[in-house]
């Protein structure tokens, strides 16, 4: 039954994030909000909610191994498997996009979020630097895209562009989007975070292990869906900027905003090797942002096979 209702949860995660992210999306653009903030802040918020609501049970809970794993294990998973299998598919025309802006400042985050850690614990100290952080980041993209200066090569498309919005869609639709996002994510949050800490305990696995394993990667579910289509589609050339970007969210916002709801607790195993992973998988990308290589199938098996290698030594 744990196993049944872990996937319940996950599955009302996964379709009310989805539901978040589109009408929040078609009432910004409708209010005149202008598409690259959209993309930069609603979407990132949105495709993050479900990690988000993730680490907030999980601190209310007791269980903040889970959210620690999931932020950690998620961005592993971002880059290594969400990139990885697109590219088995079609090789991915990353070199269309310039990120070096955003990349840089995803480095900086991680190598922040790292040296935080090392303190032991992500309190409301801890909280106040990354959100300030996270503040710079979003008035940094906030002052480009009042200059007509986008980071990304797709940045100046028009909004019918950006996905889930739809110049057409209703005022009640978008209503009945949000409504059903927020009352879903939290929903779903509750029963996969209940559920999976019971897993843990059945079989003896830690919070952390779940939380890097079965939550990441079920939360990297809706990235993975939408840079699998893009890849097939031969449209993923800004498949690398979203990653990019997600991480950097994931990073900042995160566990900034769980930081304030409790203390969280940094176990021996991160600062020994999983938060160096997070890092080493971040610098693999140096060859697809600084000398725009595309990231072709020899890559996806590389990138693939690093995950699943990863994945075998957490859980052995």
């Amino acid at each position: 039954m744990p196993w049944l209702l872990s996937g319940l949860g996950l599955v009302i995660l996964l379709l009310a994030g989805d539901s978040l992210v589109k009408g929040a999306v078609n009432l910004s653009l409708r209010l005149g909000v202008p598409a690259l903030i959209v993309s930069l802040t609603i979407v990132a918020f949105g495709t993050s909610a479900p990690e988000l609501l993730i680490a907030i049970q999980a601190v209310l809970d007791d269980a903040p191994g889970i959210a620690m794993g999931n932020v950690v294990g998620s961005n592993t998973a971002n880059i290594l498997l969400v990139l990885g299998i697109p590219a088995l598919l079609a090789t991915m025309h990353t070199s269309e996009c310039e990120t070096k802006k955003t990349y840089n400042f995803m480095i900086a985050a991680s190598i922040l979020f790292i040296a935080l850690a090392f303190r032991g614990v992500f309190d409301w100290i801890a909280a106040i630097v990354l959100l300030a952080a996270l503040g710079f980041v979003l008035w940094d993209a906030a002052r480009e895209a009042r200059g007509h200066r986008a980071a990304c090569a797709d940045a100046t498309a028009d909004p019918e562009e950006i996905e889930g919005v739809d110049p057409d869609l209703p005022g009640w639709r978008i209503a009945v989007f949000l409504i059903l996002g927020l009352i879903g994510l939290p929903l779903g949050a509750d029963l996969l975070v209940d559920n999976a800490t019971i897993i843990a305990k059945m079989y003896g696995v830690s919070d952390t292990v779940i939380g890097l394993t079965l939550v990441a990667v079920g939360t990297s579910l809706p990235e993975l869906a939408t840079t699998v289509m893009a890849a097939l589609r031969r449209q993923a050339d800004v498949a690398l900027g979203n990653v990019i970007g997600s991480n950097m969210f994931n990073l900042l916002a995160i566990i900034g905003v769980a930081s304030f709801v409790g203390p969280i607790p940094v176990d021996s195993g991160f600062l020994q090797f999983d938060l160096w992973v997070m890092l080493g998988a971040s610098i693999l990308l140096v060859p697809f942002v600084y000398m725009r290589r595309d990231i072709t199938r020899v890559w996806g098996v590389i990138l693939t096979v690093l995950y699943l290698t990863y994945l075998a030594i957490v859980l052995s």
